[in-house]
């Protein structure tokens, strides 16, 4: 069996506003990484940073707004993101009623031979990363 993560939000936002909020480092920082360095292009490489020394490199993947949005992330800074060095993060957002229905997965873990200790601890942060963005999503959507 394949190791991932999916999880599944449903947010009072349109998915043009939870595309934002997944895709801009101004809106990622309120509720992912204390700072963010991406511009949501195929191909892009930027980081993301946990406290003072925690910069993950990341590589866009896909960028289709407001429908998709993943990156490759968790590789060796001097190395390109590949699937033999890197996991998968994807956001697909669909439309549901006024709102999106948000479907993340994380891939990739076996492909890059990581250890169960990180698939824990990336299970462990998108439980409690991912909650956040709903709130922050319908703040950014009703203009407060």
């Amino acid at each position: 069996m394949s190791r991932s993560i999916a999880r599944e939000l449903k947010i009072n936002a349109s998915p043009e506003v939870v595309y934002e909020v997944i895709s801009t480092p101004e809106h990622l920082r309120e509720w992912w990484p204390d700072e963010a360095d991406v511009v949501a292009t195929p191909g892009a490489v930027g980081s993301i940073t946990f406290g003072p020394d925690g910069v993950v490199p990341l590589t866009v993947v896909e960028a289709d707004p407001p429908r998709r949005f993943s990156f490759r992330w968790a590789h060796p800074a001097d190395e390109a993101a590949s699937a033999a060095n890197s996991v998968l993060a994807t956001f697909d957002l669909v439309p549901d009623g006024d709102g999106t229905l948000l479907k993340f997965v994380e891939t990739g873990f076996d492909e890059a031979a990581r250890s169960d200790d990180e698939f824990k601890d990336h299970t462990t942060g998108w439980d409690h990363f991912l909650p956040r963005l709903t709130p922050y999503a319908e703040k950014v959507a009703s203009g407060s």
